[in-house]
């Protein structure tokens, strides 16, 4: 199988690509390295992908370039190039927003039904729930997404049933939840949090911390992606991935003490404009038709990232 795999530096993308490659397909990759975060972090993520003689790296803007060039003999593209983060999505930021998960997803759709691409993967996000009207959080609940970034791949997850509908294009949506682990954006959350721990500061929360989240492990993440890409018979177009649990913000800042060697201390802020406050997937479509169980806890998981951290930021307090 000869895959694509737009967004292949970024966090999940780059863990997708050597999934793929492990798997014995072979892969292109697609990155424009937007400056949304430094691009030395996005260059090691693609260090052990490089090594590949099945890999074939490409540096593109998927709203400028000819993708039906790219995507001719492609058999699945997965598509998660976007432009991620809630808090930054207002305002004047919005365009880019608009571009890269509108504009871009409808090009990705468009040069796949021009070449013949028998299945698009759609990275969908938790953040068209906005604040869920159930919890666990079934496919069938209402979408109401609270921030801009929402909204546009919401935006995104109607072009793939658009195109499902109007030229039969076999496409899939997968809502995340809070992914986490090594290669984390320097944004997000944890690591924010861990890098904070390990040089001496004070980790900052918005809100009171009691907010809950359904926390998932990338390798979790990574394994219903690419079983979404590969099964040839999928029932449904939407399907949350979650991590299977639900956990306070102020549990996850407490794990990271215990692994930091450092009391659970955290200096409080307020909440941000977009930011909800609970998720908790149902992902019993997941288990059912895709066969996706996750199978890394927060605690596993937690471990692996704050290693990961250490190798990048060092680890001052182990002399301490």
């Amino acid at each position: 199988m000869k895959c694509i795999i737009t967004g292949a530096a970024g966090f999940i993308g780059s863990h997708l690509v050597e999934k793929v490659l492990n798997e014995g397909h072979d892969v292109v990759g697609i990155d424009c390295f937007t400056d949304y975060y430094p691009r030395p972090f996005k260059e090691k993520n693609l260090q052990t992908a490089r090594a590949s003689p099945r890999f074939e790296f490409i540096e593109q803007d998927i709203v400028k370039a000819d993708l039906t060039g790219f995507f001719s003999g492609v058999d699945t593209v997965f598509h998660l190039a976007a432009q991620a983060g809630v808090r930054s999505s207002w305002g004047r930021e919005f365009r880019i927003y608009s571009d890269l998960n509108v504009l871009g997803t409808q090009r990705v759709l468009e040069a796949a039904v021009n070449t013949g691409v028998k299945r698009v993967v759609y990275a969908s996000s938790s953040s068209i729930y906005g604040d869920a009207e159930r919890y666990p959080t079934p496919e069938t609940s209402q979408p109401c997404p609270i921030s801009p970034y929402g909204v546009t791949k919401l935006a995104g997850e109607h072009l793939c049933r658009l195109y499902k509908r109007g030229f039969g294009l076999s496409a899939v949506s997968l809502r995340y939840f809070t992914v986490y682990g090594p290669r984390q954006r320097p944004d997000m959350a944890f690591h924010i949090f861990g890098r904070a721990l390990l040089q001496g500061c004070v980790p900052v929360v918005f809100g009171t911390g009691e907010q809950t989240r359904d926390f998932t492990y990338v390798g979790d993440a990574v394994e219903a992606t690419y079983n979404a890409g590969i099964k040839t018979d999928i029932e449904g177009d939407v399907f949350n991935i979650g991590g299977g649990s639900r956990n306070t913000l102020n549990r996850a800042v407490q794990i990271l003490c215990e692994l930091a060697g450092r009391p659970f201390e955290i200096e409080r802020s307020a909440v941000q404009k977009g930011d909800v406050r609970h998720t908790c997937a149902d992902i019993e479509r997941a288990a059912s038709v895709l066969g996706y169980k996750p199978g890394v806890p927060l605690e596993i998981g937690l471990t692996g990232e704050f290693e990961w951290l250490k190798d990048i930021y060092g680890n001052p307090l182990k002399e301490n």
